[in-house]
């Protein structure tokens, strides 16, 4: 590793520098190759880790309860009804009570806030799951994927990430982007792109990093040439009906479908997507959606999504590798 992250937690992308991500990513190959390899070496051995999940998460609590195990620790995992969190004991209390009992924290949630209060008060490495604003261990996953999937240096990638580009991802990918020194670009309509203030945050790590940053609302320009292409979900389940066929009409324009793909000009484009995905009608919201609005498909269509271009389950796969990674250099060191 370069430097040590022992006992350092992992809040959000800019917790780390640059080429603390790089070592990240190459200890995350390693780890995956020695599983692929069967010769896995346990590290966490007597580690006990605590998962907390005040929002509901699949591909997030999988991996890392299956990346603690493969690494010997165990796991307590703790739903929002397994806890006082929130409710009768403040996160600052429930801190510094999990901060003696447990090695290392795993926070899924809502404000960042939070996440910076546990991680200031429990004394242990603490793992940002997923707040509203990053979502730093899909981007080491992200990254990763990407890296497999082309011969190109980081410095050499184009990534492209279409839809809603004032989310947890977007916010995520345009910073990771930027400190790697990658060409990193974002569109959507106006009302949905980033903050000023993140955009210069990104534009300024682009400078001292030689990575290029793109924000803008014109999806031709965008695209074209990039090796990925990225979307995510334009709704969530949860949110008013109500404001579902005005977000998708405005949203529609930058969906990915095969007219996006051949804008890109790159034959060998492919296709990412943090899931889920609501790319037929086969969920609950699916369906739902396609009520409100006759759309089978949103963000993307099924044809892109099942195309051999899509790289969705190598990333899903490697949440698990990445995530192992967070835990084993923060912990083990």
């Amino acid at each position: 590793m370069t430097g040590s992250l022992r006992n350092r937690s992992f809040l959000k992308e800019l917790d780390f520098t640059a080429d603390e991500l790089r070592s990240l990513l190459e200890l995350s190959a390693k780890l995956k190759a020695e599983k692929h390899g069967g010769h896995e070496q346990q590290r966490l051995v007597g580690r006990n880790i605590a998962l907390i999940f005040a929002k509901t998460s699949t591909r997030t609590r999988c991996a890392f309860e299956v990346a603690a195990h493969d690494q010997g620790a165990h796991v307590t995992t703790l739903s929002p009804d397994d806890s006082q969190l929130g409710h009768k004991e403040s996160i600052k209390d429930t801190a510094r009570v999990l901060g003696r009992m447990f090695d290392g924290i795993e926070y899924r949630g809502f404000a960042q806030a939070d996440i910076e209060t546990l991680g200031r008060y429990a004394g242990v490495p603490v793992w940002n799951g997923l707040t509203t604003e990053w979502h730093p261990t899909q981007m080491l996953a992200d990254v990763l994927t990407m890296s497999e999937h082309t011969t190109k240096p980081l410095a050499e990638i184009s990534f492209c990430y279409l839809g809603d580009a004032r989310n947890n991802t977007a916010r995520s990918l345009l910073v990771t982007g930027a400190m790697l020194g990658m060409d990193v670009r974002l569109t959507a309509p106006q009302s949905f792109l980033p903050d000023a203030e993140l955009e210069r945050t990104a534009t300024q790590l682009a400078a001292a990093s030689g990575g290029r940053v793109h924000v803008g609302s014109d999806v031709e320009l965008a695209v074209d040439g990039v090796d990925f292409l990225y979307t995510d979900v334009w709704v969530s389940m949860g949110e008013p009906a109500a404001t579902w066929s005005d977000r998708v009409e405005q949203l529609l324009p930058y969906q990915v479908n095969a007219g996006v793909v051949a804008a890109t000009a790159n034959p060998d484009v492919a296709f990412m997507h943090c899931l889920p995905a609501l790319h037929d009608r086969n969920t609950d919201l699916g369906d739902s959606l396609f009520r409100v609005t006759g759309l089978d498909a949103f963000e993307v269509t099924d044809d892109v999504f099942e195309s051999p271009r899509s790289i969705v389950f190598d990333q899903a796969e490697n949440r698990l590798h990445t995530i192992k990674a967070i835990m084993v250099a923060t912990l083990a060191g």
